[in-house]
């Protein structure tokens, strides 16, 4: 079987109105196919065509500014928009908030799991994942815009306890990416950061008598890819559109440790600078233990991963990410998703599968609001849509959860001087408040399903105790616990009878012996046969 080369424009001139459109990759332009996107919203801006499509992606799909999902942000283009996060694509959030566009985040997980359940023909996907969340039509069913409408997750009751359903769309489009196209159609993806669900999304499309156009960088002859390295088997691929100055990302041409081509040595991984940012990440690393399975999330918890490689601790634990990659030290910055020195990669739905079971021992996540219920928000603030990304998958359903930010948020301006804290200007906005404004994690559901939860700060750290309440438990040194904690709260949370200072370590630009605080920790048994 020879497959058809064609130039991107030439596939989006097959894209009908009111397609429903798969596409792969993630967010800052992780096995993205960009050129193809760009191609679609080239030619609707030349000939109005096509016109009221829908977009699938589990991931946000951007670089905040003009690529990756920004190229349909033309009015009448998009219909519908389904996806984890749309803080990637700020110009497509601003449309679905001033409802323009019907716009659905769901959680990355379902979406990424969702694939495969399509690909079977099977009508959708029943899970846990989402119950006490906006996801859960009791509180919204995942809508982030006034049009819409229709309901693609349902309540339902089985074997006597609650789940929700997400439903399966007909994919008519897959958009894909790989590294390598051989004459029949095999795809490799041995540059790329992330394998994601290319081929759930492949045989998607494929079941549904869809189209499949995979975007490149380079050709083979037939018969010389290693079997082994496809992961889109030519017979589920239409079209192959060669790209051949694809980047890596949006933002890196080409990193080898990316690719799992090499192992950079840990100095090459650049150490945070000491400020709130680091102190944060390194009271949540003190709960890291021998062995541990984490998960870092987007936001200041990324920041564990530098730490623990600028302390040579990467070897301790293991450091995870959503998108399937194992060990190592999980990207910060703009480009989370991707990892260097990893031991593995998995294809993304997998990798929820492991989360949504409970396999994470720690998930290190971001928060924007906590309110007197311990309920969290990341997903929206006013008119901001940000969407959940994977976080409720990670955050319902890991042993231990550990929530951290800053204290306050806009302008907060703080330092540390001979180890006490200096606050030179407080933020502007309060981040404990007494209702979130969308429930992204739901405290009372953790609370019965008996997590240990921790909100840390640059100032305090707080968990939920026995009865469900937030509790203060840590404050750092030079803080006054009634001007600079409960005084920028809008609810008294209980204070702990124990209440201690945070560890003096935290504070200070030298390194704080991560190796031997991961050590002294114990390791909580997995089995009672592994004893």
């Amino acid at each position: 079987m020879t497959v058809r080369i064609v130039t991107a424009d030439e596939a989006a001139a097959l894209v009908e109105n009111g397609d429903t459109v798969l596409i792969g990759g993630s967010g800052a332009g992780h096995s993205v196919p960009d050129a193809l996107i760009a191609a679609i919203g080239k030619r609707f801006a030349e000939s109005g065509m096509p016109r009221g499509i829908t977009t699938f992606h589990p991931v946000g799909l951007g670089d905040h500014a003009e690529l990756g999902l920004a190229h349909l942000a033309q009015p009448g283009l998009l219909k519908r928009v389904v996806c984890g996060a749309l803080v990637d694509s700020p110009i497509i959030a601003k449309m679905a908030a001033d409802n323009q566009i019907e716009a659905y985040t769901l959680p990355q997980g379902c979406l990424s799991q969702l694939t495969r359940e399509m690909a079977a023909g099977r009508p959708g996907l029943l899970t846990h994942v989402g119950l006490g969340t906006f996801v859960d039509p009791l509180l919204g069913g995942g809508r982030q815009s006034e049009c819409a409408r229709e309901d693609l997750v349902e309540r339902v009751r089985h074997g006597g306890k609650d789940y929700l359903f997400f439903k399966a769309p007909i994919a008519d489009f897959a958009l894909l990416r790989g590294t390598t196209a051989d004459g029949d159609g095999n795809v490799t993806m041995e540059h790329e950061a992330v394998f994601g669900e290319m081929l759930s999304m492949a045989q998607a499309a494929r079941r549904c008598g869809g189209i499949v156009v995979v975007q490149v960088k380079r050709l083979a002859l037939r018969g010389t890819l290693p079997p082994k390295q496809v992961k889109i088997p030519g017979m589920l691929v239409d079209l192959v559109v060669v790209e051949p100055d694809q980047p890596q990302t949006f933002f890196t041409r080409y990193d080898p440790a990316y690719a799992g081509e090499l192992r950079v040595p840990l100095s090459n991984i650049t150490p945070l600078p000491f400020s709130v940012r680091k102190v944060i990440a390194r009271r949540a690393a003190i709960e890291l233990f021998p062995g541990a399975i984490c998960n870092l999330g987007s936001g200041v918890s990324t920041g564990i991963a530098s730490i623990a490689a600028e302390e040579d601790a990467l070897d301790d634990v293991v450091l995870t990410n959503e998108q399937g990659l194992i060990g190592g030290a999980p990207a910060t910055g703009n480009e989370p998703g991707a990892a260097r020195n990893y031991q593995a990669i998995v294809d993304q739905p997998y990798q929820f599968d492991f989360y949504d079971g409970g396999g994470l021992d720690l998930a290190f996540l971001s928060f924007a609001e906590i309110d007197a219920a311990g309920d969290v928000n990341v997903s929206r603030f006013g008119d901001r849509i940000i969407g959940p990304g994977g976080f409720i998958n990670i955050s319902q359903n890991a042993k231990t959860v550990i929530f951290s930010g800053t204290f306050t948020a806009g302008g907060l301006d703080i330092a540390w001087s001979g180890g006490a804290t200096n606050i030179k200007k407080e933020g502007r906005s309060r981040k404990f408040v007494e209702k979130v404004q969308q429930v992204t994690y739901s405290g009372s559901l953790g609370f019965s399903n008996g997590q240990r939860t921790l909100f840390v700060t640059e100032r305090a750290v707080f968990r939920r105790n026995e009865a469900g309440r937030v509790e203060l438990i840590e404050i750092a040194p030079g803080i006054d616990l009634e001007h600079d904690v409960l005084a920028q709260m809008c609810f008294r949370p209980e204070i702990s009878p124990a209440l201690k200072g945070m560890d003096p370590r935290l504070f200070s630009p030298v390194p704080m012996g991560l190796p031997a605080i991961i050590a002294a920790n114990r390791r909580p048994p997995r089995s009672a046969r592994l004893a």
